[in-house]
């Protein structure tokens, strides 16, 4: 199989760097300065391993690979708010021997959230969603650092939806058989959307890390938990299942140990490197969806999306606003629904 990561940020690259250390065949999907950078001097991945340059072909786009090979495995690791482009470009692209990669190659959706999976199910027969416990941060175009030890990272995969044709549980086994020689725990299972919306309850401290800065503090713990709370009120609302923390935590126990001092999760570094967006409308904006959806309150949830949207639009520099501030948004917000 050859691997196409589209979207080789921080955690694109990681994965797609360590397939190619253990001997797959990996494309690199990136844009802009990022691309630039691969091409010219190689992907610079640093992992508890050491620092490697790995010299891997680079496109921004379907076009420059010509036709697909029916062997391709395409794997999305673009935000969610860049997975529509991202999906109708690779899946209109032709394929050897005919047919389109929506008809007929596989995708594996490894971002926060939910959302990846449906909008890739619209279009692609061959969906797989992948659970990523992949702590990994963008240093600058063309480097990487994922230093957790003595796994670089846990992907738990699946298929999105039951009774995936096309040989699904073959496929979802060959990656995770190639994961596992890359240096990651790749366990495969028939419930992976469970597992991602047991992940998306901690993805919801995204915006309050972005907003207010990554650093350790019991108001931001007391914040975050007014925020899963509120998602647990519309999972359950919504007949939605879920992992526990616990069931989260003994899968990652003693696996993937990330060093002390390691700064800033996915919204943090998006403000960080001022992308002009982030993923908050995917994540905290997933729980005001399905809360208005049940009839759930949510207004922690949405102060939260809000917040981190406004921070993206005005190029706010990241942790440029104190907690006291934004939970006395919150609890203005949570003051008007009741």
């Amino acid at each position: 199989m050859r691997y196409i990561i589209i979207g080789a940020g921080a955690v694109g690259a990681t994965i797609g760097g360590r397939l190619a250390q253990a001997g797959r065949e990996v494309v690199l999907a990136a844009r802009g300065a990022h691309a630039q950078a691969l091409r010219a001097d190689g992907l610079r991945l640093t992992t508890a391993d050491g620092t490697r340059v790995h010299r891997l072909p680079v496109v921004e786009g379907p076009r420059e690979l010509g036709e697909l090979r029916s062997d391709d495995v395409l794997l999305l690791a673009v935000k969610t708010q860049d997975a529509l482009a991202a999906l109708d470009a690779w899946g209109d692209a032709e394929v050897a021997g005919g047919g389109t990669g929506a008809q007929r190659l596989p995708v594996l959706c490894a971002q926060n959230g939910v959302e990846s999976e449906r909008l890739a199910l619209r279009r692609f027969a061959r969906v797989y969603g992948v659970c990523v416990w992949l702590p990994a941060t963008f240093l600058e175009p063309g480097a990487v650092s994922a230093l957790c030890a003595p796994l670089t990272g846990i992907l738990h995969l699946g298929p999105a939806a039951g009774g995936a044709a096309g040989g699904a549980d073959g496929l979802a086994r060959a990656v995770a058989a190639d994961l596992g020689r890359a240096g990651f725990e790749a366990p495969v299972v028939e419930d992976v959307m469970r597992w991602k919306y047991g992940k998306l309850l901690g993805n919801l401290g995204n915006a309050i890390q972005a907003t207010t800065g990554p650093e350790p503090d019991p108001a931001k713990a007391a914040l975050l938990l007014r925020a899963v709370r509120e998602a647990k009120a519309a999972f359950g609302a919504a007949g939605i299942a879920y992992t526990s923390e616990a069931e989260q935590s003994a899968a990652r126990d003693g696996k993937v140990d990330q060093p002390q001092g390691v700064r800033g999760g996915s919204s943090w570094q998006s403000l960080a490197r001022g992308t002009g967006s982030v993923e908050a409308d995917y994540l905290n904006g997933e729980i005001c969806l399905l809360g208005r959806l049940h009839g759930v309150a949510t207004p922690v949830n949405d102060v939260l999306r809000h917040a981190a949207n406004i921070f993206a639009r005005e190029a706010l520099p990241p942790g440029a606003m104190s907690v006291a501030d934004l939970t006395a948004l919150a609890d203005e917000a949570a003051a008007r629904d009741r």
